[in-house]
Formats: structure tokens, sequence, C-alpha cells
């Protein structure tokens, strides 16, 4: 340390203690000006602060700094004669002010440093505060006071001390009667605990018994169904049977009354079966016509006798008809002019037809609205249209005239040998062309 530091420091800790704290006071005001580059590492935590917070805080760090680091103290003086510029000015360079406190003349001369700076420090050391006058008749009042409210104060303390003393006591009853409370709280929460326990066990037990329960009537519900759907399913079956046996043993036989009456327009028999008297007269009688016909399979003359035969049935193959005929066009525009001129045929011929079509073709529901009378189907997911007409020539019964149009070979061969009779999609082309 510099003889200078030590000089300064020896004044620093022979400061009066009103100066002292008006040292620091100034100094801890201008602290908050400086950059944090020219404060102190101990001081730059304090620099934030407000400033009597600062001087506060900072008291015990800033005094000896402020002694013993003289460039600081050059930077913190200078910010105080900038803060106080007329009476620092006037500190500094030596010059009496009367009318200034002693104490603030000494703070800034102990900063500022000019050459008189200690005869100042002294002087404010030397400076006494002027005792007030004694006032024997406001002491003696005082007295009295101040007895009285000692007087007061130990009556008050006795009233406190009792209360305190009922307080305590009431305090022991309700901490006893607390403790047994505590106790029978405690007991009814064991009690509690044990029929909580119970009630739980029992719940489980009960839910265990009403899923048990629930489990059987569903298997019960479950099995009732399954007997309902069965005998739905049997009653439904019976009846579709016997409706089916119904309807294909009243088509049999209309087939045969039908084939029986046309039977006998072609042999021309007579109406009764008995001789007759022209039949005694001798003569040579004119070779029957032939019964069958040898046509080709594609004249529509054919194609109009097999509709003529009784309760004759026409299956069509759809698309092998269609795409035979316009072979161009969409399958909508395909299936629409095949079902309207099928229309035209069910209205001169009063015959039985459905046309079949291929499903899987379809992208989409089918939007067809079909003559009346023509039946339209389309095979289901995975079933081809040849199987359909299988199955449409097998629910027919057996003896009724059966029609299938389609120039599929597999499927012509299949139909006959089902007992159908089986044409080409051009006969069926060339009596629409016709019609």
């Amino acid at each position: 340390m510099t003889e200078a530091g030590t000089a300064a420091g020896s004044a620093a800790t022979a400061l009066p203690e009103p100066v002292r704290q008006r040292v620091l006071a100034l100094a801890a005001q201008a602290l908050g000006q400086l950059p944090a580059t020219d404060i102190p590492a101990p001081l730059r935590r304090f620099a934030s602060f407000a400033p009597a917070k600062r001087a506060k805080l900072s008291a015990s760090v800033l005094g000896p700094i402020l002694a013993t680091d003289e460039p600081f103290r050059r930077l913190i003086a200078f910010e105080v004669r900038r803060e106080h510029p007329a009476l620092g000015d006037a500190v500094a360079e030596g010059v009496a002010v009367p009318a200034a406190e002693p104490v603030e003349v000494a703070a800034l001369a102990y900063l500022l440093r000019p050459d008189d700076w200690e005869e100042r420090v002294l002087a404010a050391a030397q400076v006494q505060p002027e005792a007030p006058a004694v006032d024997d008749q406001a002491v003696h009042r005082l007295t009295e006071q101040l007895d009285q409210a000692r007087t007061e104060t130990r009556q008050v303390r006795e009233r406190l001390r009792e209360q305190v003393n009922e307080l305590k006591a009431e305090n022991t009853t309700l901490r006893r009667k607390l403790n047994e409370a505590r106790q029978r709280i405690n007991g009814l929460q064991s009690e509690l605990e044990q029929r909580t326990l119970e009630a739980t066990t029992a719940d489980e037990r009960v839910a265990a018994a009403r899923a048990e329960v629930e489990r059987e009537v569903r298997k019960l519900r479950a099995r009732v169904t399954e007997l309902e759907a069965v005998e739905h399913a049997a009653r439904r079956t019976a009846g579709q049977e016997r409706e089916m046996a119904s309807t294909r043993t009243r088509l049999l036989l209309d087939t045969l009354v039908e084939a029986a009456g046309g039977l006998r327009r072609e042999l021309a028999l007579p109406p009764g079966g008995d001789l007759r008297p022209a039949d005694t007269v001798a003569g040579i009688e004119p070779s029957a016509a032939p019964v069958g016909r040898s046509a080709p399979d594609d004249d529509p003359a054919l194609f109009d006798e097999l509709l003529a035969l009784p309760q004759v049935h026409l299956v069509i193959d759809g698309y092998n008809v269609t795409k035979t005929a316009w072979p161009n066009s969409p399958l909508h525009s395909q299936r629409q002019r095949l079902v309207t001129a099928l229309g035209a045929l069910v209205a001169q011929r009063r015959v039985e037809v459905t046309v079949v079509f291929d499903g899987a073709e379809l992208s989409g529901p089918v939007q067809l609205t079909p003559p009346r009378g023509v039946r339209v189907r389309f095979s289901p997911a995975g079933v081809i249209a040849d199987e359909v007409i299988r199955q449409l020539v097998r629910a027919e019964p057996p003896g009724r005239p059966i029609v299938v149009v389609s120039s599929d070979r597999e499927v012509a061969e299949s139909i006959v040998q089902l007992g159908a009779r089986a044409l080409s999609a051009a006969s069926l082309i060339a009596r629409i062309a016709r019609a």
C-alpha cells in the first residue's frame, strides 16, 4: 500500500460518524452513474440497487475501497461535483461557505481532496449539536405521564397475564377434547375402513355373480335366437318348398293342358271319341304333315314356333346377345336396348322372359328399368352368368318348355343335358330385327 493510500486510510478511519455516513451516501448515489467497467468488482453487484439500499448494503465494502482506491475515489468525486456544482466548486477551490452544513462540506472535501480537506473534516468533528433548553415543568409533566403509562402498562400486563392463563386452561381443555375427538375419529375411521372393505368384498361377489348370470343369460338368449332362426328358416324353407312344389305342379299342369290342346289342334282330332258316320266311307286319306322341323337354329320362324309352345320360359344370356348385336355400344346402352326389344316381344307373345347379365363387369349399382314382363338378373359376386342360367333351368319342373338363347357352346351343351332347348344369339337378333 502507498503512503498516500495509508494516509487516506487513516483519515477515513478518523472520519466522524455523521461525515462518514454522508460520504457513503454521496458515493452510493454517484456509483449508479458510473459504467460497469469503472466500478470495482466487489461493488458491481450493488450498482443496480436503489440509492438508499445501495448505501446501506454496500457501506462495509464502499468505505474501504474509497480509502484505498484513488482512481475510483476520483471518479466518484467527479460525479459528486457534477451533482452538486456550486458547493462542490467552492469546496474544491478552498472557498469558505459559512451557510453550508459543516458535515456536507467535510464529506465533499473528503471526496474532492482540496488542500485544506483535513481541516474541514476536523472542523466538522468539533461542531457539537446545540442542546435544547430544559423545561422543568415539561419534564415533570412527562415524568407523570410516564408513571401513568407504566401503571397502565402494568395493569394491562396483569390483565393480559390473566387472559393468557385462562386461554392456557381453555387450550388444555380443548387439547384434551381434541385428543378424545381424534381417538373417536380414528376408531370410526377404522370401523369405516372395515365396513368399506366388507362392502367392497360384497360388491365384488355381487358383481361376479351378476356377470356369471349375465353370461348365462346371454348364452340362453343366443341359444334361443339360434333356435328361433333355425325354426324360422325351417318354416320358411318348408313354405318355400311347398310354394315351389305347388307352383311347379300348377305350371306343369298348365303346360300339359296347353300342350294337349295344341296337340289336338295339330292332329285335328275330333272333339269326341265315338265313330262318326263319315268314317265308314272308304277313301284315300292324305298323308300327315311332319310334326318336327329341320330349320336351322337361327331361323326366326323356328324361334316363333318355340315361343308358341305352352308356358314356354325364354332365358337369355344377356351380354352374349348384346355384344353380338351391338359390339361398339357401351354396356349400359346394350343392356337397355336388349330389355326394350324384349319388352316388345313379351307384349306380342305373352311369354316369360328372363335376361341374365354377368355381374363381374359391374363397378357399382346398375340403373336399369326393365319393361313389364321382362325379368333381369345379374350374377352375384364370384358367380358367372352361365351358372345362373343353369340354376334357372334346374329350378323349372321337368316337362316345361325352356328355351335358352346363347351362342356359348359350353352353355348350350350343359342346358341341353338338363332338358332345355338351345338357340343361338343370332336367332334372337334376327327376331328383334324383324320386329
